[in-house]
């Protein structure tokens, strides 16, 4: 083969080369083509300068990221010392209050009779028991303090309540009739948004009731409320255990079926109860009561329909009692000041013992609405 054939093979192989150099490959975009001519630059390694300050720059990091740590923890204990202190000081100013509060009720005089004349209040309200506010001895302490005060015109039995224990308002009654024996006095109750069952069995003794147009008066009957369980607790399973000492001793167990006769005797025992009551109510209100069969039902009505039954005496208020009798209100409450450790442990007693199922000391028996 001549020289010039050769040449010219070795001119066609290495264009071969150069077309599949260009032709074969991903496509690159004028940008990426210009950077892939360019040389390629080797990088430098790191001198030990380089690298030192390096290893500084870490240290550092290290130490910011452990002082925003520090910091952290430091914010979160003054934040919680400062919630210590203010549940510290809270406690405190709570405990000094309770004591502030107790030697006022027993050093203080809260019922520092006014030097003129005034009406002597004596509050009745919420459920009247013994375990409650409305209790015959804070009631009836009340009494003596307003009916022993000089400067007292009257006294008031200021009542907003639904009724409640037989034995607490027959107390309550039988001191009010007491006083008004002793002297001339006179015991007025007033009526605010309810004076039902019990509540009215207390009015009835005093001399005069007055009550708001809107009041409810009346409810004169006796309640017992209760539950029967035994179909209940046979569909659970539950097998009840009660152990007593007396035929009759578990007869009023919600759990255990109740027989005709106890029925009937526990009727009796109703029965009696209310006919104290309307004994009461008689005795109180005398003549005044008009004869109507539906009286003693335990139906409660308007003030206005209580006033044309007789059971309260006129229509008027509080205030406006005051202004007749003075030209301006002049009260002062005689009504003993709560004990706030006694309250507080009378109802943590009452509670407790409603937790563990110990059972009431309460009559079931109430005058009360239902």
């Amino acid at each position: 083969m001549s020289d010039d054939k050769r040449q010219e093979d070795d001119t066609r192989e290495e264009g071969s080369e150069h077309e599949d150099r260009w032709t074969q490959g991903p496509e690159l975009t004028p940008e990426q083509a210009r950077e892939a001519r360019r040389p390629k630059r080797e990088k430098p390694e790191p001198s030990a300068e380089s690298a030192e300050a390096l290893r500084e720059r870490r240290h550092l990091a290290q130490q910011e990221m452990l002082d925003r740590w520090i910091n952290g923890v430091l914010v979160e204990q003054r934040r919680s010392r400062r919630w210590k202190l203010f549940f510290r000081f809270l406690f405190a100013a709570l405990i000094l209050a309770a004591l502030a509060a107790t030697f006022y009720s027993l050093f203080g005089d809260p019922t520092r009779e006014p030097e003129r004349q005034h009406l002597g209040v004596v509050t009745v309200r919420g459920v009247i028991d013994s375990e409650s506010p409305a209790s015959a001895e804070r009631i009836i302490e009340g009494l003596n303090r307003a009916w022993e005060a000089a400067n007292a015109a009257a006294v008031v039995l200021h009542i907003d309540s639904p009724g409640g224990s037989p034995v607490q308002s027959q107390r309550v009654y039988n001191e009010i009739l007491r006083l008004r024996e002793e002297g001339d006095k006179p015991i007025i109750a007033v009526i605010e948004d309810v004076g039902a069952s019990g509540a009215y069995y207390m009015a009835a003794a005093a001399d005069e009731i007055i009550a708001a147009p809107a009041s409810l008066v009346g409810s004169i009957g006796v309640i017992f409320a209760s539950f029967g369980f035994e179909e209940a607790i046979d569909r659970l399973g539950i097998e009840r255990r009660v152990y007593v000492s007396g035929e009759n001793k578990g007869f009023l167990d919600p759990f255990s079926e109740v027989a005709p006769e106890e029925r009937e005797f526990w009727q009796t025992v109703m029965d009696t109860t209310h006919r104290q009551f309307i004994e009461a109510v008689r005795l109180g209100r005398g003549e005044r009561l008009v004869e109507d069969e539906q009286l003693f039902t335990g139906l409660i009505w308007s003030g206005e329909q209580a006033l044309e039954l007789g059971l309260i005496d006129g229509i008027s208020s509080l205030d406006a009692l005051s202004r007749d009798l003075f030209g301006d209100v002049r009260l002062h409450d005689y009504t003993p000041q709560l004990d706030p450790f006694e309250r507080l442990s009378r109802q943590f007693g009452r509670v407790a013992a409603e937790w563990v199922g110990v059972p009431s000391s309460r009559s079931p028996v109430r005058y009360q609405l239902p």
